[in-house]
């Protein structure tokens, strides 16, 4: 897992680029990202392409200033936090949200 913030230098803007592998996700063929970003809506979900080495990959511009709650959704079934977000916050589910700092 990886994630990695590109803070503008023009813009309010922080590019959040997302990056998974095969053995993090359990072999899962299609990975979402959603979040307070997409308002956790499966049709506005990130999805993560795979590339030729198999990593999952993508991509989101979000404004700066803001925290924001997501999770992966592999194959549309199974929940999963990235253990490289900024902090991890409770949700109303009973597990937690991992989150990130723009």
């Amino acid at each position: 897992m990886s994630i990695k913030k590109v803070f503008s230098k023009t813009k309010p803007v922080c590019k959040v680029s997302f990056a998974l592998d095969l053995n993090e996700i359990n072999k899962a063929e299609k990975v979402a990202v959603l979040g307070d970003f997409n308002n956790w809506n499966l049709n506005e979900a990130l999805e993560l392409k795979k590339a030729k080495d198999g990593v999952f990959k993508g991509s989101i511009d979000l404004p700066v200033g803001k925290d924001y709650e997501f999770r992966y959704l592999l194959d549309a079934t199974n929940w999963m936090n990235d253990l490289e977000a900024d902090s991890f916050v409770a949700n109303a589910f009973g597990v937690e949200n991992s989150v990130i700092k723009a």
